[in-house]
């Protein structure tokens, strides 16, 4: 266990007795280091009540991950109890004691996998240590199963119940002495389990931030400037507080950080109908503001504009792209764009918050509640320790809840109101004001040689952000593929100034950036004439481990293992399709999993795109902790690229968002859903996330499959019926 997650006796912090049971309580240091963040410590909980229920506390937000499932999961395991022991709880916000709290990057597992084991397996020998000291006895001679400890040799035993708070004043074990599991001895791990939380659910009680209810509590809305970042000229307040039930109206100056408390109007009442109503009486005049030149047309034409000259910088070259070129066999140029879209989680954003004698307390569906804490400590003046967050389920979040925008806007309206508040958004609210996918545009040269081999690749990305910077999500690596797979390549970017907020969606620019890369190589698999698959796994060459390890560290024969295992599964090249039938393969490596898909459509002559079959097989290291869980993040990550890929996209048009609810913004319906087909290539690697990895390449496979369907590419997204039509 040489990773730097070893549990010492000083990181062992506290061993308490809790009323009518034991809690244990444990700080361990180790590796969190997350996307540049400060390393952090996670902490585990585990209590045991008399009766031998073991509840363990889920430290992390569940947006629908199953993260309030597997990471008990692990401590159950190596606690050595049965999971019908368990109970879960969900933690408040409190990074003093558990450390990083977020979701997000499919990093619960990497993060968590090695320290909860620890932190389960330390739990189970302090409770055999009490054990042995009342049977004077070895404890080496001690076994446990199922939540009880057995001497063999005296035919004694003692549940974990009876045991607890004795196990309380053992003294800590020397970590060097803790012993983890067998993975074949798993009774948890692997087995598959349903969520905790269904149960729940299916009965319709309260676990989302939007069932929330505080004695006392109002209601309110609160209406921002379509133009993102314009500012409040004037409103008719006293008509809105003329609607039987408003208590309040008011304006909100806020600020110009789009991330923060914008400007806007609230409207606080008894319902939140009535709140709504006395919205609608507003007449909201808004000031002028710069971002209202903006829009989607305005972008295209800029990007193409640049595409024709020099770019603002070059971010990798390496060979001779223009000999490469001119050398090759056959080259092929192609220009692909992608929209904003949206995250439209269903659970639109909201937030309860109270305002009391200096203390703020929020309840709120948030994926990053420390940074809210913070957001919300800064923009109102409060000290963070008087600040309390409790977390809710999340009814969706792919990424839109880790911004904390409507947390601020509710903890302001709060502190205004005298008085606990709901803030809730409507669907057209969280449309029109959504971190977005941005958008993007390639300009793409590539050559390929005689014997089938791409030789040259050029990628001029015009991307959207500020003073030359790509904004969030905006940038591609340098790394990307198949950057280090070419011999002559080159990558050059340039940068639009933007006023649209952007942010991280469901596998952060991966779910554009595996579209591009992978079409475009389908494009020269087909120019040199060779099976799309055989040429990707040429592509991928038998070199070893790509870069150092990390997320940037590329391991081609893991990415081969998936191809070659989703192109049997998928019967390719033998399977017998239909006319206006096609398959489209491709691959993506993100989030520190490898994962290749197979997508099989047909396609009418009116254009009417119908998906008949995914296949995806995953790589994603040695242990797949819920198998159950596992499949349906697959599932959901393939619908969600399916929806992304056939209807989604955002438009600007005077610095607003046209699109406004699902009639314009469009979900992948229940009748279209594929069957979807996953298998899993085990490998000896450190077992990884599974929340992103498999989004990437469905996009493109659907593609793929269109382009061998009908002979049309597509280069630019969503797909639409009228570039399909005979």
């Amino acid at each position: 266990m040489a990773d730097g997650t070893e549990l010492s006796r000083r990181q062992f912090v506290q061993v308490s007795t809790a009323a009518g049971g034991l809690v244990l309580s444990f700080a361990v240091a180790g590796k969190v280091q997350a996307d540049g963040a400060a390393p952090g410590v996670i902490n585990a909980y585990v209590t045991i009540a008399p009766d031998n229920v073991v509840t363990i506390v889920a430290k992390n937000p569940e947006i629908g991950q199953g993260i309030k499932t597997s990471l008990p999961m692990i401590i159950a395991e190596e606690l050595d109890v049965d999971w019908s022991q368990v109970r879960t709880h969900q933690a408040d916000n409190n990074p003093t004691v558990y450390g990083r709290q977020f979701a997000g990057g499919s990093m619960a597992t990497p993060l968590h996998w090695d320290q909860l084991r620890k932190v389960g397996a330390t739990a189970r020998a302090m409770l055999v240590s009490a054990a042995a000291a009342n049977w004077k006895v070895p404890a080496a001679e001690c076994t446990t199963a199922s939540g009880v400890v057995h001497h063999k040799a005296t035919k004694r035993s003692a549940t974990y119940g009876a045991l607890a708070v004795q196990a309380a004043a053992q003294a800590q074990p020397d970590p060097k002495s803790i012993v983890l599991k067998d993975p074949k001895a798993y009774k948890i791990i692997g087995k598959s389990k349903p969520q905790v939380d269904t149960a729940a659910i299916v009965r319709g009680k309260p676990l989302f931030g939007i069932d929330v209810v505080v004695p006392g509590m109002l209601y309110a809305t609160f209406e921002k400037a379509p133009v993102f970042g314009a500012s409040v000229a004037g409103a008719d307040l006293d008509a809105a507080r003329a609607v039987k039930g408003v208590r309040k109206a008011f304006v909100v100056e806020g600020g110009q950080d789009l991330s923060g408390l914008m400007p806007g109007v609230a409207v606080i009442a008894d319902s939140w109908w009535q709140a709504r109503q006395g919205r609608n009486k507003l007449n909201i005049k808004w000031q002028d503001h710069p971002t209202a030149q903006q829009s989607t047309a305005g972008f295209n034409a800029q990007a193409d504009a640049l595409a024709k000259g020099a770019p603002l910088r070059t971010e990798r070259n390496e060979g001779d792209v223009a000999a490469g070129l001119a050398g090759a066999a056959s080259t092929v140029e192609a220009a692909y764009a992608y929209p904003f879209i949206a995250h439209v989680p269903l659970e639109p954003q909201n937030c309860t918050a109270q305002f009391k004698d200096g203390k703020m307390e929020i309840w709120a569906p948030t994926q990053n509640p420390e940074s809210g804490r913070q957001l919300v400590a800064k923009t109102l003046g409060l000290k963070p320790d008087d600040i309390t967050i409790h977390m809710t389920r999340c009814g969706g979040g792919f990424g839109r809840r880790l911004a904390n925008d409507y947390m601020v806007e509710a903890a302001w309206i709060a502190r205004e109101a005298g008085a606990p508040v709901k803030l809730l958004w409507t669907r057209e609210d969280d449309l029109r004001h959504d971190f977005y996918r941005p958008a993007g545009w390639h300009y793409l040269k590539g050559g390929v040689d005689k014997s089938g081999k791409i030789v040259a690749w050029h990628d001029h990305f015009v991307t959207l952000g500020a003073a030359g910077k790509p904004g969030s999500s905006a940038g591609m690596a340098a790394t990307e593929f198949p950057a280090r797979f070419v011999p002559n390549f080159r990558y050059d970017l340039s940068v639009i100034d933007s006023g649209i907020p952007t942010g991280p969606l469901r596998a952060p620019g991966s779910n554009a950036l595996a579209f591009v890369v992978q079409s475009f190589i389908d494009e020269l698999a087909h120019s040199a004439g060779v099976d799309p698959v055989t040429f990707r796994l040429n592509l991928l060459g038998d070199q070893g481990l790509v870069g150092s390890a990390g997320r940037d560290g590329y391991d081609p024969g893991r990415m081969k293992g998936v191809v070659a295992l989703v192109a049997a599964k998928s019967g390719w090249g033998k399977t017998k399709l239909g006319p206006r039938q096609g398959m489209g393969v491709a691959f993506h490596f993100s989030h520190l999993g490898y994962f290749a898909e197979v997508v099989q459509a047909r396609v009418s002559e009116d254009g009417e795109v119908t998906v008949e079959k995914v296949w995806v097989a995953g790589d994603v290291g040695r242990q797949i902790i819920n198998p159950t869980g596992a499949v349906n993040q697959v599932q959901g990550s393939v619908i969600d690229g399916l929806s992304a890929a056939l209807g989604q996209k955002i438009t600007i048009e005077g610095g607003a968002a046209v699109e406004k609810n699902f009639n314009a913004y469009p979900l992948l319906r229940m009748k279209s859903a594929p069957a979807v087909e996953v298998h899993w290539n085990i490998t000896d690697n450190p077992p990884t996330g599974l929340g992103e990895p498999a989004l990437p390449p469905v996009l493109p496979a659907l593609c793929n499959a269109i382009f061998a369907a009908t002979g049309k590419r597509l280069r630019s997204l969503p797909i639409t019926k009228d570039a399909l039509k005979v």
